[in-house]
C-alpha cells in the first residue's frame, strides 16, 4: 500500500487537498476496499486544526512527528505560500522528506515550496498562470512553462491552478494502477474529462469568453463565443457570425481582429480543434464522425487543419495521446 501524504499550512486552497484526496480514496474503492491501494494522510506543522483559506478546518497530524514512508509527497497551494522561503519550516520539511519519497509533487502555487526546497531547479514545472510572473523572477533557474495543465520531470510532478490537482492526482493513479482505473475513477466521480498534461490551462474558447467580458462593453462578442462553442456544427462563415451579432461583416471583421488578436474564421477553427482534440483523446469515435461532430465536414478537412495548426494528423495525435496514457516518460507527460 502505498502512502500519499499532503503537507498543508494555514490558508491552504481546500480543493487543491480534496480534489486528489478523492482521486485517490475512489481508486482504492474500484481497486480493492478490502486491500486499498493507497494510505492517505494529512499532515501539518504543527499538527493539530488547520483552517483552509474557506475558514474550514481539517485536522492534520503532526509532520514532525511522522515516521513512516511516504510514496508520494504532495504540496497543495494556498494564500501567502510565495513567502516561504528556503528557511521556512514547511520548506524544509519537504526538502528533507522529498529525500525518501519516490515521486514529490505540487498542486497550484505548491510549486513555491517546491521551488523554495531546491526541488524545482533546472526542472520544467508549471504552477497556476496568474502567479507565473512571479514565481519566474523569483526562481529563474527553474523551466517555467504555463501551458500545460501538469508536467512530469523525472520523479517531480507539478500542476496548474485548483482543478487540475484532480488531473495530476488521476495521471498518478494511471501510473500506478492504469489507465482503466484511472478513467473508471474519472467516471465515478464525474470528470468531464480525463486530460492529459499537455493540455492547456485556457482554452480557446474560455480564452475568448474571458478576453471579451473584460474588454468588450457590449458584451456581443462574449455571447456569441459562447453560442460558437456550442454550435461548432452550423454556419460559423464571417457572414453568418455578423449577422448573429447584428453587425455588418465589414464592421464585425474588423471589431473582432482589434479586440481579439486573431480573425473569427481562425478563432472558430481554434474552437473546433479543442473540441476534435477532447474525441479524438476519448478514443470512441472514427476520426470521420470527429470531423463530422466537431464541425469540419469531413476527414480531410480536420486533418489540414491539424497539420496546419499542430503538425500533426489526427491520427498521430491520437496515437501519441494513447502512448501517453499507456505508459508516459517525462516528454510525452510534458509535451
Amino acid at each position: 500500500m502505498r502512502t500519499v501524504a499532503f503537507v498543508i499550512f494555514e490558508r491552504v486552497v481546500g480543493l487543491d487537498v480534496t480534489g486528489p484526496v478523492e482521486v485517490f480514496d475512489m481508486a482504492n474503492r474500484l481497486h480493492d476496499a478490502e486491500d486499498p491501494a493507497y494510505r492517505i494522510e494529512i499532515l501539518a506543522l504543527p499538527g493539530g486544526p488547520v483552517r483552509m483559506a474557506s475558514g474550514l478546518e481539517v485536522f492534520a497530524k503532526d509532520a514532525a512527528q511522522w515516521i513512516g514512508a511516504i510514496d508520494t509527497l504532495i504540496v497543495p497551494g494556498g494564500y501567502g505560500i510565495q513567502r516561504r522561503g528556503a528557511a521556512d519550516p514547511v520548506v524544509a520539511w519537504v526538502r528533507r522528506t522529498a529525500e525518501r519519497c519516490r515521486r514529490v509533487c505540487s498542486v497550484c502555487t505548491g510549486a513555491f515550496v517546491l521551488a523554495a526546497a531546491g526541488l524545482l531547479k533546472g526542472r520544467r514545472a508549471v504552477t497556476h498562470w496568474e502567479a507565473g510572473p512571479g514565481f519566474a523572477a523569483m526562481y529563474p533557474d527553474v523551466r517555467l512553462d504555463l501551458r500545460p495543465i501538469y508536467i512530469r520531470d523525472g520523479d517531480v510532478w507539478t500542476s496548474a491552478g485548483v482543478s487540475a490537482g484532480i488531473d495530476l492526482a488521476l495521471a498518478l493513479v494511471e501510473q500506478d494502477l492504469g489507465r482503466s482505473t484511472a478513467l473508471a475513477v474519472a467516471k465515478q466521480m464525474v470528470v468531464f474529462l480525463h486530460r492529459p498534461g499537455g493540455q492547456a490551462q485556457f482554452s480557446m474558447a474560455l480564452s475568448a469568453q474571458a478576453r471579451t467580458a473584460s474588454e468588450e462593453p457590449g458584451g456581443r462578442f462574449y455571447d456569441l463565443h459562447a453560442w460558437i462553442a456550442d454550435n461548432l456544427t452550423a454556419d460559423l462563415s464571417v457572414q453568418a457570425l455578423a449577422q448573429r451579432a447584428n453587425m455588418s461583416r465589414r464592421s464585425f471583421n474588423r471589431n473582432y481582429v482589434q479586440l481579439m488578436g486573431v480573425t473569427p474564421a481562425k478563432a472558430v477553427e481554434g474552437m473546433r480543434i479543442e473540441a476534435a482534440k477532447r474525441a479524438l483523446e476519448r478514443g470512441d469515435l472514427s476520426i470521420k464522425r470527429v470531423a463530422a461532430v466537431c464541425g469540419f465536414g469531413d476527414d480531410e478537412h480536420l486533418r489540414r487543419a491539424f497539420v496546419r495548426q499542430l503538425a500533426v494528423t489526427p491520427d498521430q495525435y491520437r496515437e501519441r495521446f494513447q502512448a501517453t496514457l499507456a505508459g508516459p516518460n517525462d516528454d510525452q507527460a510534458a509535451a
